[in-house]
Formats: structure tokens, C-alpha cells, sequence
């Protein structure tokens, strides 16, 4: 639960400090936080700059290691088919997210990427943590740009 309220400051710092889309993650390996990420990729520029793939880019030039074995990333949002992707190319053990999102989901809701038999690493999944606080944040977020 701790995490999960970390990473909705991380969403509400991306929503205020930066105008980002109010995601973010917090990655955690052993109990130690290894990796914190929030939207950025209106501020650099850069679409793949999701909360997933900053935290997995901050752990890994922590741990100088590209491979997270058995990392639990904890994120606002259900994560893209892109950043899962990410997190199964660094073998990550859990991710655990807040919101459903129903038009690009990759966790259960639109794809089951994470868990494909096809991959040779798969996700463990949980949805729904804190998941009315994360969409609430992102409901409102949407409706102040319209």
C-alpha cells in the first residue's frame, strides 16, 4: 500500500510540477526502492518516457544491470503494451497497478501481454490497488484540459 501511495505523489508531481499525464511508479526489489519514475514524455519529448520506463531506466543504472529479476514494479496506471514489453525484457516478478485502462490496458484489460505463454518471461499481475484514487486522479486531470 505504501508504494502504491508513493507512486500516486509521483502522479500528482507529474500532474502539477510538469503538466504530465498523472501517472507514477515506483519499482521495488528486496524492499528497497530501486527505482521511482512519473510521465514525462511531453517534458523530454520522447514517447516512450512513461512512469514504468523511468522507474526501469532509474533501477537499472542503480543496479548497473539492465535485468530487474523479480522487481515488483508498483504503478498508477495499468500499463501500455510498450512498457510491458519493458518489463518483460527485464524479467521483472510483479507488477502491481492501480487503474484499469479499457483502451490500452496490457495487463488483462485489452491485452494479456505480461502473462502470454508466448514470451519467455511473464508478469505476475495485480490490478486494483488504490485503483478509484489513481483513476479520480486521471478522470480530473482529463476533464480540466477539455
Amino acid at each position: 500500500m505504501r508504494h502504491m501511495q508513493h507512486a500516486l505523489q509521483l502522479a500528482t508531481h507529474a500532474r502539477d510540477a510538469e503538466n504530465e499525464v498523472p501517472v507514477g511508479a515506483v519499482l521495488v526489489q528486496d524492499g528497497e526502492v530501486i527505482g521511482l519514475g512519473w510521465n514525462r514524455n511531453i517534458t523530454l519529448h520522447d514517447p516512450t518516457a512513461h512512469a514504468e520506463i523511468q522507474a526501469m531506466r532509474a533501477a537499472g543504472e542503480k543496479l548497473s544491470n539492465h535485468r530487474l529479476s523479480g522487481a515488483t514494479l508498483y504503478v498508477t496506471l495499468e500499463p501500455c503494451s510498450m512498457c510491458a514489453m519493458a518489463m518483460i525484457h527485464a524479467r521483472i516478478g510483479r507488477v502491481v497497478y492501480g487503474a484499469a485502462d479499457p483502451k490500452t490496458g496490457a495487463a488483462g484489460s485489452v491485452f494479456d501481454t505480461l502473462i502470454d505463454a508466448r514470451h519467455n518471461h511473464r508478469v505476475e499481475v495485480a490490478g486494483g490497488l488504490m485503483a478509484e484514487t489513481s483513476a479520480t486522479l486521471l478522470r480530473d486531470f482529463f476533464r480540466a484540459r477539455r
